[in-house]
């Protein structure tokens, strides 16, 4: 049953129906982009910084990709666990409408900067990388240490719909000669259920603020399974952005948040040695998925699918090192 979508003419009457902000105060409404998967829209009161997202049935891309609403309950329990692991760096929910998909949450820093823009802008800072990797590795080891906490993600439906379908099956369904290499990619992430996964771990939910404050956003693929997911996707779009990179001075600051992220989370946890594998497949998906990029010209498309298909055809593993050296060549 689909539910009616709030907009910036009806959000300011709902918060204020549900006691989300007072009659009283005045609210400006501002509509973000950037996802394809929620109504995004934040609310500014005198007393308030809030982000209001509510769940779409069927994504905004070119293909036909349904997904499940509820995972907007799903975000509302991850968030609130990242938050009290992170509370610097998660911002606080504070409402959710179960029945509409709906929730609030506060606002980052105003003045902070989507990381995916920065990154395209030419602004690359690794300790980035260095932090999120420590942050990363820390969630894993909690979700990994804490079996009681996984029970609100067991929710395998939503992976599968979001990151399994649209990024692995389908690109194996494009690519007959490896096929089987994904298929076995597919078996090992459905095969664990090691920790909590963020499963979105993207520079687009990713925010940095002006006195270099780290945010991570988008929670709703979260789910239990397993953690090279979450690293292998933060490293497919570092690899993206790589190959785009305009200088090899940015090509190698970008090769080094690369580094920096991976061996700050193997300071705290080890890492699958199929990682450069599951990251090649992404960033592939990235060009012939059912979400592409919309930031690489046609010849660095082409050079995106040679590399990683070359890499999801060989049967060597790779170091995250390796897998950049031989992207620049």
């Amino acid at each position: 049953m689909s539910v009616e979508l709030l907009n910036q003419n009806t959000v300011v009457k709902y918060l204020i129906d549900n006691e989300v902000i007072s009659q009283n105060e005045s609210a400006e409404v501002e509509v973000l982009t950037g996802g394809v998967s929620n109504v995004v829209l934040a609310i500014t009161t005198a007393s308030k910084k809030l982000v209001l997202k509510q769940a779409l049935a069927e994504l905004a891309v070119s293909e036909k990709w349904e997904a499940d609403q509820r995972r907007a309950i799903v975000e509302a329990d991850a968030i609130k666990l990242f938050h009290r692991l992170s509370p610097t760096q998660v911002p606080n929910l504070v409402f959710l409408d179960p029945v509409r998909f709906v929730l609030v949450l506060e606002r980052v820093p105003v003045g902070s900067t989507v990381w995916k823009s920065d990154l395209l802008a030419g602004v690359i800072d690794p300790d980035v990388g260095a932090t999120l990797g420590n942050t990363l590795a820390t969630w894993h080891n909690y979700g990994e240490s804490e079996p009681g906490i996984k029970s609100k993600f067991m929710e395998d439906s939503l992976f599968e719909q979001l990151r399994i379908d649209p990024f692995y099956r389908f690109v194996a369904g494009k690519n007959p000669q490896i096929e089987v290499s994904i298929r076995k990619l597919i078996n090992e992430l459905e095969g664990d259920k090691t920790t909590i996964v963020h499963g979105d771990f993207s520079p687009k939910n990713i925010m940095v603020s002006m006195s270099g404050g780290v945010f991570i956003l988008d929670f709703e693929v979260t789910h239990v399974g397993n953690p090279v997911f979450d690293l292998a996707f933060l490293l497919a779009h570092l690899l993206c952005k790589f190959f785009k990179a305009p200088d090899p001075l940015q090509a190698k600051l970008l090769a080094n948040t690369a580094t920096l992220f991976t061996k700050q989370y193997e300071k705290l946890r080890p890492i699958s040695p199929s990682v450069c594998k599951h990251a090649a497949l992404i960033a592939l998906a990235r060009v012939e998925g059912k979400s592409p990029v919309n930031y690489l010209s046609s010849e660095q498309q082409v050079k995106v699918q040679k590399f990683t298909k070359e890499i999801l055809l060989s049967s060597s593993t790779f170091s995250i090192n390796e897998l950049y050296e031989m992207s620049a060549r």
